[in-house]
């Protein structure tokens, strides 16, 4: 059973619904709605998780603006919810704000860093996922041309489109990667119009593989690559389901994991900075009965054996956001 809070109000003001326990842990999505069958959704599917394991119940919320984000944290805080999980770098300003007022809850944020002794910063190494997508999209592509659809035009967008072209490139030295951002605002997260939009332009300069990293906008990436009949990349969630034999794979992001470990954790959790990548088996790209058919011998082979080389540490993915540049494509 699930406690999630309303939005009430003119001033949309959070409020916990009655029941949460003392410890509850709590999971505060972020903008772009919880079933947006990515980054959200694979958050929620690990607190379920934990929750048909355990018997155990949570507090959940969908943020319907920024301004949300601290007030929802001190409910929570306030309503003794431990630990509080929150999906999104958008988060480390206001938790830094808030943490240091609540010094016997655990925080946890996926995707962002905040330093106090009582967070717990989770970030993936999208890079090496988004390294081993774009290796499996040059060699699936007929035109020697890919397409990357990021959502909101932030560094760490750009973190999957330099791993996703410097993957493509390594497969095909020869290719050419196309990289367009939906939007500078939080709305660049859920809009699938817009997805849809720059696909058809994508496919009109070439593409017929298109990696969408862009949230509840990339659903219409994929199903306009699938109308169009292109290969389209899910992300952070395993989309191949969505248009079995149209997805050529999805590079997943183990939100899910990082959401249940921490409610399994409960105020045990360990504090600090964890970064979870190819090694700890955080990204990947996902092979299943939707998408088997679609890869080959040849990049099954690469695909492992490029695995291997970034956990070993013989191939060195560039991280965008190190030096916010990119060797492989220009945004």
């Amino acid at each position: 059973m699930t406690f999630m809070p309303k939005l009430l109000g003119a001033a949309a003001a959070l409020a916990l619904t009655a029941g949460g326990a003392l410890a509850d842990p709590a999971l505060i999505f972020d903008l772009g709605g919880k079933f947006d069958k990515s980054f959200n959704e694979s958050a929620f599917n690990g607190a379920q998780r934990w929750a048909e394991e355990t018997g155990g119940s949570y507090n959940e919320v969908e943020l319907q603006s920024d301004a949300q984000r601290e007030q929802a944290l001190r409910r929570f805080a306030e309503n003794g919810n431990n630990p509080i999980v929150m999906a999104g770098f958008s988060f480390s300003t206001p938790l830094a704000e808030v943490a240091p007022d609540y010094p016997d809850t655990n925080f946890v944020i996926i995707d962002g860093v905040t330093e106090a002794p009582n967070v717990k910063s989770i970030i993936f190494s999208e890079h090496e996922g988004s390294y081993l997508v774009g290796m499996l999209a040059a060699m699936a592509s007929e035109t020697g041309t890919v397409g990357f659809v990021g959502g909101m035009d932030i560094p760490l967008i750009r973190k999957f489109g330099c791993g996703y072209a410097q993957g493509a490139l390594a497969a095909n030295p020869d290719a050419t990667v196309i990289a367009n951002m939906t939007g500078t605002t939080p709305a660049a997260w859920n809009d699938p119009v817009r997805g849809s939009e720059l696909t058809l332009a994508q496919i009109g300069q070439g593409a017929d593989v298109v990696f969408a990293a862009a949230g509840g906008t990339g659903v219409g990436v994929l199903q306009t690559a699938a109308d169009e009949d292109i290969y389209g990349i899910g992300v952070d969630a395993n989309q191949n389901y969505l248009h079995p034999g149209q997805i050529l794979t999805s590079m997943t992001k183990r939100v899910d994991n990082a959401v249940y470990d921490a409610f399994m954790a409960g105020e045990d959790i360990e504090t600090g900075l964890t970064v979870l990548g190819v090694a700890e088996e955080g990204v990947g790209a996902a092979v299943d009965e939707y998408n088997e058919e679609l890869i080959t011998e040849d990049m099954s082979a690469a695909l492992e054996e490029a695995r291997a080389g970034i956990a070993s540490g013989e191939i060195e993915v560039h991280d965008y956001t190190s030096d916010e540049t990119c060797p492989a494509v220009d945004f």
